[in-house]
């Protein structure tokens, strides 16, 4: 009898570029939850990044609205002219600046746009430099790969509330270099960027003409340690800064895939980039979005409020774990503990060690430090929480950190 054809079926090969293509551990970490949930494990999770909030009525009630009036179809690739009117006069408007509806492309979610932007100022295999933020979001340097650059990390220091040195930026950049991506408020040490630090790093790229910046400021409205500050308002920065933001985190949107960028170059390649994609962001979402920026601010500025006490709450209650201490972030839904002494004190090797016992033998869900890029040298070991949860399941979920430690403490 024959073998099953498929058993000698030759798969042609998958290209670099596929192979190279990174992943978000959030994910990965959240499919494992849910597996374990579905055997009937109890498990409290803070691995991923999305608010724990409906979606504000209003909002939902405007989606519901242009799916009554017939608003099914395409839109321009740009987006509809209404909300990249809106979300010009809001993006210009929280950082002092004027944009108009031209220079704003919306997209389904801020994310495709860290992508269209690599591609648009690197060329694939011409050793571009694009220098990005360690421990950063993943996608970053999936990206940079993906898209054929050359990935420089620059490493975000505890010592420095986790922000950069300028200095080793200066250090960094070469002829090669096309891009730097910056992210304020951070994801995942919820570290800001300064006035002195933004000052510092436009005043370094006077000096460096052929350098693009994605200002990744998602998290602008979640700034709670001084005033939000963004690049583009220094001097000769606007031209050169494509600011991205969007409407997941502020409204609790993750869902409804809306994100927008500013910049008046880069908006036409944008666009086509669209076209050649996902050919328009959710026609229905878009709507949403709309009432999201104009409408009531009541619900976002009442989860704001929340995130504030959530994050006192968690920074105290992981102080007081032996081995842990936490710095208090200045923006985001991110705490970023260092765990070096904790990974000692339970014989874990490493974060990762740690992560996986903490979601066996604990039942709380964490990501590691290496799920964020390489580990900054010298920094020790960290693990991230997202603290997007209710106080109930923070403070469940510290109480059973605390008791894996003290259990398994030498």
């Amino acid at each position: 009898m024959n073998a099953p054809h498929h058993a000698t079926l030759a798969v042609p090969r998958l290209s670099r570029r596929a192979e190279s293509l990174g992943t978000e551990n959030a994910f990965v970490v959240l499919a494992e939850v849910n597996a374990l949930v579905r055997q009937g494990r109890d498990i409290v999770s803070f691995c991923i990044g999305q608010p724990d909030f409906p979606t504000p009525e209003n909002v939902q009630e405007a989606a519901i609205a242009a799916i009554r009036e017939g608003r099914h179809g395409y839109t321009p690739s740009a987006g509809i002219d209404e909300l990249r009117a809106a979300a010009a006069r809001d993006i210009g408007a929280r950082r002092g600046l004027e944009y108009s509806a031209d220079d704003v492309v919306v997209g389904a979610g801020a994310k495709p746009f860290i992508a269209y932007t690599i591609a648009s100022v690197t060329d694939y295999g011409a050793d571009d430099e694009v220098i990005y933020p360690v421990p950063g979001f993943p996608i970053y340097e999936s990206q940079i790969a993906a898209n054929g650059a050359i990935p420089v990390p620059i490493f975000l220091r505890e010592s420095r509330d986790f922000a950069f040195d300028p200095a080793e930026l200066e250090a960094k950049i070469t002829p090669k270099t096309r891009l730097l991506i910056l992210n304020t408020p951070h994801n995942p040490t919820g570290g800001m960027l300064g006035a002195a630090d933004l000052d510092a790093i436009a005043e370094i790229l006077v000096g460096h003409p052929q350098v693009w910046v994605f200002a990744d400021e998602i998290y602008s409205r979640l700034a709670y340690a001084g005033t939000f500050e963004s690049l583009a308002t220094r001097p000769g920065m606007r031209e050169r800064t494509i600011i991205c933001d969007g409407a997941s985190k502020t409204w609790a949107m993750t869902g409804w895939r809306i994100g927008f960028a500013a910049n008046r170059i880069l908006a036409p390649v944008f666009t086509r980039w669209i076209t050649n994609t996902d050919s328009c962001a959710s026609h229905i979402s878009q709507w949403a979005a709309v009432e999201a920026i104009t409408g009531p601010q009541d619900a976002a500025d009442r989860m704001r409020a929340s995130f504030v006490e959530r994050r006192d709450l968690i920074v105290r209650l992981l102080n007081t774990v032996p081995g842990v201490t936490c710095r208090t972030p200045g923006g985001a839904f991110y705490a970023w503990p260092n765990v070096t002494e904790a990974c000692q004190r339970t014989s874990c090797a490493d974060s990762e060690v740690l992560r996986k016992r903490l979601l066996m033998e604990a039942g709380v869900a964490v990501l590691a430090d290496i799920h964020f890029g390489r580990r900054v040298p010298g920094d020790g070991q960290h693990i991230r929480f997202s603290y997007a949860a209710s106080p109930e399941a923070i403070h469940e979920g510290i109480a059973r950190l605390d008791a894996f430690v003290r259990r398994h403490g030498k």
